[in-house]
This record gives C-alpha cells, structure tokens and sequence, in this order.
C-alpha cells in the first residue's frame, strides 16, 4: 500500500518506471515529486533491498499517470537482472 503524502502537499503526476534499473526509477520518481519504496513498509529500504546487483522496477502502484501528494510513496516491485554487477553503470532493458 502506497502513502498518499502529506496532506497538505499539492499533487504530482506518477511517474512511469516500470522497466527502468531501480537507481534511475528512483531518480526520476524524486523529479516527479515523489519517493519509491518497498511494499512491507516495515521492511528494509529499497537500497538496502537492492544492493548489490543490477535491479529493474517490475510493477509499480500506483498506476503511472495516477495523481498522488508529493513525497507520497510509490511502491515497486523489482527483480535482479542476471549477470548485473552493481559496478555496472550502463542501463539495460530487463532480459525477456
């Protein structure tokens, strides 16, 4: 479940990152006004989760295009890419 932000926020337009590596999905949720996160809330961050190795945003909710607060939460899913090595600096699609 995502957070919605702070209630007195104005609102942002998700952004899409699904298919992106999960350093550049942060990058470009926090240009959109938002912040990714893991979906167990209690759990650990997403570095944490997602360090080392090259990983790549799978899902996300809300929808892109969706309207939330800034600095709300949008939950990813994210898998490693096999054979990624977190020196690895050059994005790549996820394998088909």
């Amino acid at each position: 479940m995502s957070w919605m932000g702070p209630s007195t926020a104005d609102e942002v337009t998700v952004p899409d990152v699904v298919g992106l590596i999960v350093t550049d999905a942060r990058r470009v949720a926090w240009e959109a006004g938002v912040v990714i996160a893991a979906a167990d809330p209690d759990g650990p961050p997403v570095r944490a989760l997602t360090w080392p190795g090259v990983w790549v945003v799978t899902a996300q909710d809300p929808a892109p295009g969706s309207r939330m607060r800034r600095r709300g939460s949008l939950v990813i899913e994210f898998e490693e890419v096999p054979g990624g090595e977190a020196e690895d600096r050059e994005p790549r699609p996820p394998a088909p």
